[in-house]
């Protein structure tokens, strides 16, 4: 199952759009593009299993 989730790029502060895969845990980091800036972001996410809300932290890519 997938659903989509904002998060905030750490670069520009811009909100971006993701899809989000349940089926890979409750807890999850991956590298994506900006969509605006272009800049490379490490999300953090996490899955609430009870209400399935997604939260999205991101840091800077080195």
């Amino acid at each position: 199952m997938q659903t989509t989730a904002e998060y905030y790029c750490a670069y520009c502060g811009e909100p971006n759009t993701t899809f989000v895969d349940f089926s890979a845990g409750g807890h999850q980091s991956y590298v994506e593009d900006c969509q605006v800036c272009c800049r490379p972001n490490i999300l953090y996410v996490r899955i609430d299993e009870e209400t399935l809300d997604v939260e999205i932290d991101t840091e800077y890519e080195e």
